[in-house]
């Protein structure tokens, strides 16, 4: 499942990052923190819509693809596309994961688990709401 991160398409340095981004998203998206379960604002969302990298704006789900996991954050059983997210083995914590980073800037969004039966790929994308943003869909 582990794909090897490319280049990211956007580059800032840590004083661009952090003068875009408010301290919650700056430690989530680019120190890989995590936000605490129950608290963000895309956990209990059903509207229609793209949510998209809250640092540079690259799509990454769609809201068809978004489940009720009960594990706190929004759950997503795979990317808009495959090249959206890139996936990276994550050894912190004593533990092995698997990373879920933008593909376009690279930011820390959060981790999948191969532990979602009862969804088409059997993936669940857990995903930090302080690292995306949902644009509605119009009409």
């Amino acid at each position: 499942m582990t794909t090897s991160p490319s280049q990211p398409q956007v580059t800032k340095s840590d004083a661009e990052w952090r003068a875009q981004l408010s301290p919650q998203e700056y430690a989530v998206l680019r120190q890989a923190g995590t936000e605490r379960p129950w608290t963000g604002e895309y956990v209990d969302t059903k509207t229609v819509g793209v949510y998209a990298c809250r640092a540079c704006g690259a799509e990454l789900f769609r809201s068809e693809t978004k489940f009720d996991s009960h594990c706190g954050w929004p759950s997503f059983y795979e990317p808009s596309s495959d090249d959206n997210v890139v996936l990276r083995e994550d050894r912190s914590l004593g533990m092995l994961r698997v990373e879920v980073l933008c593909g376009t800037c690279h930011s820390h969004l959060g981790h999948v688990f191969e532990d979602a039966p009862q969804t088409p790929t059997g993936d669940r994308y857990c995903i930090n709401s302080v690292s995306i943003r949902l644009q509605p869909a119009e009409g």
